[in-house]
């Protein structure tokens, strides 16, 4: 049986987010029911409530970035049980057919795309809700329970408090993918290029890596913080040409996490030569860059989405093995539109985490 669920939505485009109130569906053989207790604000939440990234599906939930209690589970769930400490990512469900699926990187789906946690719809066939008008909408973690595929929910290692986990399903994993698949190994000089959320899992993933991280900044703003707060091992502020110039020619790696535009050639200048920069950040701007910033120098610029499932549970084990947990602020749900301001103006440090015990009924 379908069952209410309080949430927080946008009823429209830029709207502030209110107490709202949907239906979750009934468990299904496969399913996984989540008592959720913590969601993150991702900046990208932000983006698509705002409908900056396209056209979006109204009333929306945002939140990708899970964590809570298994409720209750399907007859043919045997990986998961009732009490488990568990969480839900950026997808909710792929095509499961495609090349990409079946190696385990559904993110990639080439068979009709993944299924977002939310501003999405389930539209394949295997799925509960698929119907004739494109299938139901997804609503994602600011809410007080989901309906999950079990092949799409993960395990919070005992390590880990929920709060500090949750922020890992989307943060932890967008840079600890390509942290790996680039081929970062101890011992190279790895640069970390915005420190928000992204870049602060960076720095202690690189850290726990056992690479020299430097991290790159606009200002000399966040040199403390960087140094002192989350133990980076050098500091360049992008402002000041004499650090700059100092650095140029210094870094294995780049994984830029910078979301606002930006000139991407100073960066590349601070590569070696065969150095790679992985950019995960979403600039609403496109990138240009002069041809001789990379070809004399076999230099790569590239991108990276989130991981797969089976990668996503891999980041997970690593941090609880190496205490690794996103710093983050807890805030009660009516402060979820004041946390959007102050995710867009960079004030959080590093991400705002949603109580979901302190949502409300909707007004009438």
């Amino acid at each position: 049986m379908a069952t209410d669920c309080l949430c927080y939505a946008a009823l429209e485009a830029s709207a502030p987010l209110v107490p709202h109130k949907i239906k979750r569906r009934a468990v299904g053989p496969n399913d996984v029911a989540i008592e959720i207790k913590y969601a993150g604000i991702c900046h990208s939440d932000i983006h698509q409530a705002r409908e900056e990234w396209g056209p979006a599906i109204f009333p929306m939930v945002p939140g990708h970035e899970i964590a809570g209690f298994v409720m209750a589970v399907g007859a043919k769930v045997k990986t998961f049980s009732v009490g488990d400490r568990v969480g839900v990512g950026c997808m909710v469900d792929s095509c499961r057919q495609c090349e990409e699926c079946k190696k385990g990187e559904e993110q990639y789906c080439v068979g009709g795309g993944m299924i977002g946690t939310y501003n999405s719809r389930l539209k394949y066939e295997h799925c509960e809700e698929c119907d004739d008008d494109g299938g139901a909408p997804t609503y994602g973690g600011y809410s007080q329970s989901i309906v999950v595929d079990k092949d799409y929910v993960l395990k919070v290692p005992d390590g880990l408090s929920l709060p500090g986990a949750a922020p890992l399903l989307c943060a932890g994993i967008t840079v600890y993918s390509p942290m790996m698949y680039y081929g970062l190994r101890p011992g190279m000089k790895f640069g970390v290029a915005g420190l928000g959320g992204l870049g602060a899992m960076a720095v202690k993933i690189g850290k726990a890596m056992g690479v020299e991280v430097t991290v790159l900044s606009r200002s000399e703003a966040k040199r403390a913080e960087a140094l002192d707060a989350l133990g980076a091992h050098k500091y360049v502020s992008m402002g000041d040409a004499e650090q700059v110039a100092a650095a140029a020619g210094s870094l294995d790696m780049i994984l830029n996490c910078i979301s606002a535009d930006f000139d991407v050639g100073p960066y590349m200048n601070l590569l070696k030569k065969h150095g790679k920069q992985i950019c995960v950040g979403l600039p609403t701007k496109d990138i240009s860059m002069k041809s001789f910033a990379f070809v004399p120098s076999r230099k790569m610029l590239a991108g990276s989405l989130i991981g797969g499932i089976r990668e996503t549970q891999e980041m997970l084990d690593f941090c609880a093995l190496h205490s690794i947990e996103c710093p983050h602020e807890l805030i009660s749900a009516d402060k979820i539109n004041e946390a959007y301001e102050g995710t867009v103006k960079g004030a959080v440090r590093y991400r705002y985490v949603i109580d979901t015990a302190t949502f409300t009924e909707p007004v009438s």
